[in-house]
């Protein structure tokens, strides 16, 4: 396979050569005539497809029929999205949480390399994205895209405090003082989101405001919170225009609108809309109460599904859907909010046959369903098994807009256009794929093999961190294709697997990338706690 890296080298030499003489430089003056603007990506602007990223909040991978025939929630929308497009079968997260992951797909870099090492942030954080560090939007805005956020952010944003903070704010429990009435700043904005509506945390996360392009909507005065096991939010100011049983549809309405300003204008859009559900507090509106014959957290689910509808249907509204790029996913795995041993006794399991859930290292905590629609481009009812990553959309994108990305950018993101494009190329697309949980644990993956760097699930499921025999083994090495439940621990039958695979890893964490190029550097120490494995 020729990537676009290569193409733009051997054109680059072609042109060189060609100035060296007088007919080319008439040849080459000629073509910048006749040519129009995106020629190295063969279309013009208003041939580039919209694209819009959907980012279900804490859904399992078993939660969508397409992926699990045995579950018993039929998402009817998301299995439209497959059949008229491609699923991935085999598709993960960066991380098994929340702010990793959205860093990794804005940035096309491991969530690791930031200096969040583990964890999440809380709603009060500062900004994680460097203000240096290119982005997916700002890509597509320097091609002539609108630009658009609607949803949850996670991310981080400078709000206006009004006394001295430390990094105590990344706690979930503490309660800064904000002027509300500044503007915030290093937010979507400042990443290159033309237009942002959003609220900075999870849902359970104060503050619980909407910041609109970068003010607050409505200042909030007074404090809210929910204790129930499933509809739980954390006691904190809460706007009052924000109401958390509403967020959701208020949130589609958003999108929704926002697509439809598009329809008029001459430019492609990329709307990245991350939902906050069916993250908790899980609250369907009553139109799905009980409409899975789950539980809550099923109607969540298919409530969520039809945020997937109502976009596909103000797509086809303005008959924009056959060159608009759409792609559903998950930011991680089902959390066990959900009520795992509750939707058991239904038969339905939100991780489907896989170990683990939401902040596991476990295939639990990151694989995730994953699909892809395309009308004009990808085969409809079409699935891969390659092995993909969140982080690899930077790429994708940057290679479907004609943007030639440098060398400090996207360091661990490939392009999946070949599969998307079903074009041939040498297999595996990735050469391994780095996975990490909640407190920081590390796996790596190459073709069936698995290592896990740390005894235990690295999150929440058992067994959990601290919680393991002494004399249990530091590390664990699975055969996916054998063994997808991750029950057999091949590390002393394959010492020379676990060796190859801990170098590897090793070469990418130092290199800086897990892609070719210049070395890079992580931010932060050059080693942290969680690389005691490291030699």
């Amino acid at each position: 396979m020729i990537t676009s890296q290569y193409k733009y080298s051997f054109l680059h030499q072609f042109v060189s050569r060609l100035f060296q003489t007088s007919i080319g430089v008439f040849l080459i003056l000629a073509l910048s005539i006749l040519v129009a603007p995106g020629v190295l990506t063969g279309q013009s602007e208003s041939d580039r497809p919209n694209i819009i990223f959907i980012l279900a909040d804490d859904l399992g991978y078993g939660d969508i029929s397409a992926f699990n025939e045995h579950g018993k929630l039929h998402t009817e929308n998301v299995d439209r999205l497959a059949r008229e497009g491609m699923k991935f079968t085999d598709a993960h997260t960066t991380s098994s949480v929340c702010t990793p992951t959205r860093y990794s797909i804005l940035t096309g870099r491991y969530n690791w390399r930031s200096r969040l090492k583990k964890s999440v942030l809380s709603g009060y954080s500062k900004a994680l994205i460097d203000g240096n560090r290119l982005t997916v939007a700002e890509i597509c805005q320097e091609k002539g895209y609108h630009t658009g956020y609607v949803g949850k952010w996670h991310l981080g944003w400078d709000w206006q405090f009004t006394t001295d903070q430390d990094d105590s704010i990344d706690k979930l429990s503490d309660r800064p003082q904000v002027d509300f009435s500044q503007p915030i700043k290093n937010g979507p904005k400042d990443h290159g989101f033309t237009y942002s509506y959003g609220f900075s945390g999870s849902l359970d996360m104060p503050p619980y405001v909407y910041v609109e392009n970068g003010y607050v909507t409505a200042i909030p005065k007074d404090s809210t919170v929910c204790t129930d096991e499933k509809g739980f939010w954390r006691n904190g100011l809460t706007s009052p225009d924000f109401n958390h049983t509403l967020v959701l549809p208020h949130l589609t309405e958003k999108a929704v609108s926002y697509i439809d300003a598009r329809a008029a204008d001459e430019h492609p859009f990329l709307l990245y809309f991350p939902l906050p559900a069916p993250h908790t507090p899980i609250l369907p509106i009553t139109e799905f109460m009980g409409k899975s014959n789950t539980n809550f957290y099923g109607d969540f689910v298919l409530q969520v599904d039809d945020v997937v509808g109502q976009i596909m249907a103000a797509l086809e509204k303005h008959a924009m859907h056959e060159n608009t790029l759409i792609i559903f996913t998950s930011d991680n795995g089902c959390s066990p909010r959900a009520d795992f041993a509750e939707l058991a006794q239904v038969g339905h399991d939100p991780s489907h046959i896989f170990r683990g859930h939401k902040a596991d290292i476990f295939e639990g905590g990151h694989r995730v369903p994953f699909v892809v629609r395309w009308p004009s481009k990808i085969k409809a009812g079409s699935v891969s098994d390659e092995v993909i990553s969140t982080v690899d959309f930077m790429r994708t994108i940057a290679e479907v807009v004609g943007y030639e990305l440098s060398d400090d950018a996207a360091e661990d993101s490939y392009s999946l256009l070949p599969i998307l494009l079903q074009q041939s190329f040498e297999g595996p697309l990735r050469e391994a794929t780095v996975h990490h949980s909640i407190n920081g644990s590390f796996a790596i993956r190459q073709g069936t093999w698995k290592l896990i760097l740390c005894a235990d699930s690295g999150g929440w499921s058992a067994p959990r961190p601290g919680d393991v025999a002494p004399d249990s083994p530091s590390i664990q090495l699975y055969d996916l294709a054998e063994d997808p439940q991750e029950l057999d621990n091949l590390q002393e039958s394959h010492p020379e697997k676990v060796a190859a695979l801990k170098e590897l890893l090793t070469k990418y964490i130092k290199n800086g990338r897990s892609t070719a190029g210049t070395t890079m550097h992580n931010d932060g120490p050059e080693v942290w706690p969680e690389l005691h494995w490291m030699e």
